[in-house]
C-alpha cells in the first residue's frame, strides 16, 4: 500500500489517503490522453497513411525498413508500420505501466517477435550488439506533441535520436510541422490575464501598477478556439506562418526567435495570439493532420473531434496599439519546451532571444486564468454589489471567507463598520495587501492569514461577526461544488458569529442534467479495436476501480437497467450526468 497526499476540498487541509500500489499509475493513465488519441480517427488515419508512404519510400530504395517509434504508448504506430511492411520496430515508452501494456498489446496482435518495447527515455537508449537497439533505424515515427507542439520535449528527443539512433538518411512520420498564429484584440480573453479596472456604484477598483505592467505567466493557455464566437475577438493580422520544423533533417535543440512582419488588418490593441499547428505526414504535404479551429473548415467538411490536441492562446506581455495598414513584427521566441510572443516595430525588431515572461506581481502565481475571468466579470460583481447593499449597514462587522476576493472592498464601500477577510497563504495575503494599498483600503480592511477554525475573538477585536460573506471561491477547489467548503467554514466560525449573523450566500442548490454527448464521451470510453488492432488491454487499465463483488462483475459484463433500458458499458460511457 502507498499513502497519497490529497487536498481535502471541504476543509482545505492536506489528508493522507491509503491506496493500492498501482492506484497512482492507473489514475495517471486514466487522466492522460491515451484513450483520446485512440478515438481520434482523423489522427490515426493520417498517421497510418504517412507510415505506409514512408515504408514504401524506404523499400523502393532497396533497404530494410527499421522503425524507431518514440513515445509508443499502446504500440499502435509500431503495429501500423509492421502491417505496412516494416521489417522491425524499436518502440520506446518511458512510462513503465504503459510500456508493459504496449508489450502485451503487440504480442496479442501477433507482432511480439518484430517489436522490441524499450522502457526508457529515448535519450537513455543504448546502441550496439548488447544495447537496447542492435542497429540504427531509418524510419522515425513519433507522437511527442502537445498543444503548443514542443511542450513535451520533442526538440531534444528529436535531436538526440537523429544524432545517435538513426542512419545517415531517414524518413520521418510526421515529416514536418507548421505553427500558425493570429494577432487579435479581445477584451474577453485579455480578462483571463490581467485584473482590469472595475467601475462599480460604490467606487472604481484599480489594480496595482505592478500588476498592470507584469508580463504574466509564460505557460500556454489550452482552449478550443472553435468555442469562441466571432464577436469575442477582432483579428488584427492575417493567419501567419510563424515557423516550420522539418523532422527529416537535423533538428536543433536551442533557443531561437522567429520574426514575422505583417500589415495590420484593423486598428486596435494587440493583446492575444491565437495559435495552432499542422503536421504533414509526407514530404509532398498531401497527408496533413490539422489542429485549426472549426471556423476555418469549409462548411460541408466535418471538423475532426479531438480533445488531446487543441488550439491555444498566448498573452502578449503588454497591450500594443496597432494602426490599420501599419507594419508590425510578431516575434516568436522558443526554447526546448515552450513558445512566447512579443510585438515590435520593424525598425527595432531583431532575432535576439528574449527571456521567457515570468510573473512579478504574484497574481499569476495565485490565480489561474479562470479566476482572472471571474474577478473581471462585471455583471457578476454587480450582483454581489446589489446583494451586499441589502445586508450591510454602518454597524455591520463583516468577515469574508474566500480566497483572493474583492468582496471585502465592496463590503467596505457598502458601509460596513469593520471588514475582515481570510486568506489561505502568505502569497495571497501579500497580493491582497497590494490591491488594498492601491485602493487606499489597507488600513481599513484587515487581512487574517488563518484558517477559519483558528480565528479567535482577539483577531476580530472582541466583536462578533454580523455578516459572513463569500463568493465563495477557494484555490483548493477542483470542482464547482468543492466551494461548499464555505459551509464548513461557517461551522468552524460559529463561536465568532452573532446570533443574528447574516450569511451571503444563504443557500446553495445542486442541479443535474442527463445528457448524451456527441463526442466528449470518447475520453472515457473503451476503445476495443483501433484501426484494426486490438487495444482492449488499454481499456482494462483505465477502468475506474470499483468495489469487488458479484454486482460489479454483473454490471460490467451485462450492463444495468435504467427505466427498462439495458445500458451496456459502451452505452453508459455515452450517458453522462452534468452537474450545473
Amino acid at each position: 500500500m502507498v499513502f497519497c497526499g490529497r487536498v481535502n476540498p471541504i476543509t482545505g487541509s492536506l489528508d493522507w489517503i491509503e491506496e493500492d500500489e498501482s492506484y497512482d499509475y492507473h489514475q495517471e493513465i486514466a487522466r492522460s490522453s491515451y484513450a483520446d488519441m485512440l478515438h481520434d480517427k482523423d489522427r490515426n488515419e493520417k498517421y497510418y497513411q504517412g507510415i505506409r508512404a514512408a515504408v514504401k519510400r524506404v523499400k523502393e530504395r532497396g533497404e530494410e525498413a527499421i522503425v524507431l517509434d518514440i513515445g509508443t504508448g499502446t504500440g499502435l504506430l509500431s503495429m501500423m508500420a509492421l502491417t505496412a511492411g516494416a521489417d522491425y520496430c524499436f518502440a520506446i515508452e518511458v512510462f513503465k505501466p504503459m510500456a508493459d501494456a504496449a508489450a502485451q498489446i503487440v504480442k496479442v496482435n501477433g507482432f511480439g517477435d518484430k517489436v522490441k518495447v524499450i522502457n526508457k527515455h529515448s535519450t537513455e537508449v543504448t546502441l550496439g550488439p548488447d544495447g537496447d537497439m542492435t542497429r540504427r533505424a531509418n524510419i522515425l515515427i513519433t507522437e511527442l506533441f502537445d498543444t503548443e507542439l514542443i511542450g513535451e520535449g520533442a526538440l531534444p528527443s528529436y535531436e538526440h535520436a537523429q544524432h545517435n539512433l538513426m542512419q545517415d538518411r531517414w524518413e520521418a512520420v510526421p515529416h514536418r510541422a507548421t505553427i500558425y498564429a493570429q494577432v487579435v484584440e479581445s477584451r474577453r480573453l485579455w480578462s483571463w490575464n490581467k485584473l482590469l479596472p472595475m467601475q462599480l456604484d460604490f467606487r472604481t477598483i484599480q489594480p496595482p501598477p505592478e500588476m498592470q505592467s507584469c508580463p504574466g505567466s509564460s505557460s500556454v493557455c489550452d482552449v478550443q478556439l472553435s468555442q469562441l464566437s466571432p464577436g469575442d475577438f477582432t483579428p488584427l493580422s492575417d493567419i501567419l506562418v510563424v515557423f516550420r520544423l522539418d523532422f527529416s533533417k537535423q533538428v536543433r535543440s536551442a533557443a531561437e526567435s522567429h520574426i514575422v512582419q505583417f500589415t495590420s488588418l484593423d486598428s486596435g490593441a494587440a493583446q492575444v495570439i491565437l495559435s495552432w499547428w499542422d503536421i504533414d505526414m509526407d514530404p509532398e504535404a498531401t497527408i496533413t493532420c490539422s489542429m485549426k479551429p472549426g471556423w476555418l473548415y469549409p462548411a460541408p467538411q466535418p471538423v475532426p473531434w479531438r480533445d488531446h490536441w487543441m488550439q491555444c492562446i498566448y498573452f502578449l506581455p503588454e497591450e500594443k496599439e496597432v494602426t490599420q495598414g501599419g507594419e508590425t513584427c510578431l516575434i516568436a521566441h522558443q526554447d526546448d519546451y515552450c513558445v512566447w510572443y512579443d510585438l515590435r516595430n520593424p525598425s527595432v525588431a531583431n532575432t535576439s532571444s528574449a527571456e521567457s515572461p515570468a510573473c512579478r506581481c504574484g497574481a499569476h502565481i495565485t490565480w489561474n486564468r479562470a479566476r482572472f475571468g471571474e474577478l473581471n466579470d462585471q455583471p457578476r460583481m454587480f450582483k454581489y454589489q446589489d446583494a451586499l447593499k441589502k445586508i450591510l449597514n454602518p454597524s455591520s462587522v463583516c468577515l469574508c471567507v474566500s480566497d483572493g476576493s474583492i468582496l471585502p472592498m465592496l463590503a467596505h464601500s457598502a458601509g460596513a463598520a469593520q471588514v475582515f477577510t481570510l486568506e489561505s497563504s502568505s502569497v495571497a495575503q501579500q497580493l491582497m495587501d497590494k490591491i488594498l494599498e492601491t485602493n487606499n483600503l489597507k488600513d481599513t480592511i484587515h487581512i487574517l492569514q488563518k484558517s477559519p477554525n483558528k480565528v479567535t475573538a482577539d483577531d476580530l477585536g472582541d466583536r462578533k461577526v454580523t455578516s459572513l460573506i463569500g463568493e465563495p471561491f477557494f484555490t483548493t477547489s477542483l470542482l464547482p461544488w468543492h466551494n461548499l467548503r464555505f459551509w464548513y467554514s461557517r461551522t468552524s466560525l460559529s463561536e465568532n458569529l452573532a446570533k443574528d449573523c447574516v450569511m451571503l450566500p444563504i443557500s446553495a442548490s445542486l442541479y443535474v442534467l442527463a445528457v448524451e454527448f456527441k463526442d466528449l464521451w470518447r475520453i472515457r470510453s473503451p476503445c476495443g479495436n483501433c484501426e484494426g488492432f486490438d487495444v482492449s488491454i488499454m481499456d482494462k487499465m483505465i477502468k475506474i476501480k470499483r468495489k469487488k463483488g458479484k454486482r460489479k462483475e454483473k454490471s460490467e459484463k451485462h450492463g444495468i437497467y435504467v427505466k427498462n433500458e439495458l445500458l451496456t458499458p459502451e452505452k453508459m460511457a455515452k450517458k453522462c450526468i452534468i452537474v450545473l
